[in-house]
């Protein structure tokens, strides 16, 4: 599967948030790096279908980003995401289930699975609101890959997970990207350097950076700070 982004701006009153970017993905993890106000969530908004463009268009595979058919590829993982607190986490990954269209054998079968892999097997039937923030960061993760999505995108998505949760993460979307298009924006180079087959840097709008990143290349910490410090 290809992810085309072609030329794509957005602009609201006087500011240019996103500024005519081009870009293809295909399967495997790349790594979004910008400031924040660099224009990454706006970017990732719009990829999802929640923004409309100013101009351009997002197509995955000749699919336009504004159909049902593209957002039954989509999984998308918000810097807040949405939930109900009186939910308890079966719950609420069946109520997304559904939501997605999964049948009630397949939603129960797939909500245990996924429990599993995020570490959440053992509070499944707690309540979230009494969740800690790394909890409920890795019960979006859950909620974002129910459908078995073909496009997987992540807005800052370890935020609030301790360094031994970071580090978890990093290994399941590692093993996601091995056949699915993985979107993963971040300000931490050490969320992606090791897991990222492609880089994109973007600032005021732009990227100005896109590719794999090798050892010749030299340090990628050390040329983001150098860029966007």
């Amino acid at each position: 599967m290809k992810l085309s982004v072609d030329r794509l701006s957005k602009q609201f009153r006087n500011k240019i948030a996103v500024d005519r970017v081009t870009f293809n993905l295909t399967e495997g993890v790349t790594g979004l790096l910008g400031a924040n106000g660099a224009g990454k969530t706006t970017l990732m908004r719009m990829m999802t279908g929640i923004l409309e463009p100013t101009s351009g268009d997002i197509t995955a595979d000749g699919i336009p980003v504004h159909t049902e058919e593209y957002r039954a590829l989509l999984g998308y993982l918000p810097q807040d995401f949405g939930y109900y607190p009186e939910f308890t986490a079966r719950e609420f990954v069946r109520y997304i289930a559904a939501l997605k269209g999964l049948d009630k054998r397949e939603a129960k079968r797939k909500t245990e699975e996924l429990l599993e892999l995020v570490g959440l097997s053992d509070v499944a039937g707690k309540k979230i609101k009494t969740f800690s923030g790394g909890m409920k960061q890795r019960l979006g993760i859950a909620q974002a890959i129910v459908n078995d999505p073909k496009i997987l995108i992540l807005d800052e998505p370890t935020a609030g997970l301790d360094p031994k949760e970071r580090v978890r993460f990093r290994n399941m979307i590692a093993e996601i990207g091995k056949d699915t298009i993985v979107l993963f924006s971040t300000h931490i180079v050490s969320d992606i350097e090791h897991i990222a087959s492609n880089v994109m840097m973007m600032r005021d709008g732009q990227i100005i950076y896109e590719g794999a990143w090798s050892d010749e290349q030299g340090d990628l910490e050390q040329f983001y700070m150098e860029e966007f410090e």
